[in-house]
């Protein structure tokens, strides 16, 4: 499972030009979701991002998680993020999830995350094609992939 996190002032998920959901400060999280994933790294990586430390204090050094500044956490799924592009020009996504098994844990991940932060979490729509809106903060964007846990 591999996760790019941005840190937002805001964000929107678009489809067929209608605003499905928004958020003001908080997570944009793409998720890419690996056709070997478990129920282990949904647990692993939704604990890990809920402490993540990514938000300033009062004096503006990283030390707050997203639950410390009651922060919006939106969802998008993406395959794209397990492309291979070692050979040719076209990217292979042999690596990631069929649609299947990529829906149920994208809906676990979605769950679990609101389970531990105790407020809704906000997504696009599993598969469709989306317009994203963010206006970064920082700019800060992290890489989390369960594979790597170092």
């Amino acid at each position: 499972m591999r996760v790019v996190i941005q840190r937002v002032k805001s964000a929107s998920v678009s489809i067929q030009g209608n605003v499905k959901c928004q958020i003001k400060v908080g997570l944009l999280i793409f998720l890419g979701i690996q056709k070997d994933d478990t129920d282990n790294d949904v647990i692993w990586l939704c604990n890990k991002i809920s402490l993540l430390r990514i938000f300033s204090d009062d004096y503006g050094k990283m030390n707050l998680s997203v639950k410390d500044v009651n922060g919006d956490i939106m969802v998008v799924s993406q395959f794209t993020l397990h492309a291979k592009t070692k050979k040719g020009n076209r990217p292979s996504y042999v690596e990631a999830a069929p649609t299947e098994k990529a829906n149920y844990f994208y809906k676990m991940f979605k769950l679990e995350l609101t389970n531990i932060l105790e407020k809704k979490v906000f997504s696009g729509k599993f598969g469709a094609d989306m317009q994203i809106k963010l206006v970064n903060d920082g700019p800060v964007t992290i890489i989390i992939d369960t594979k790597n846990k170092q």
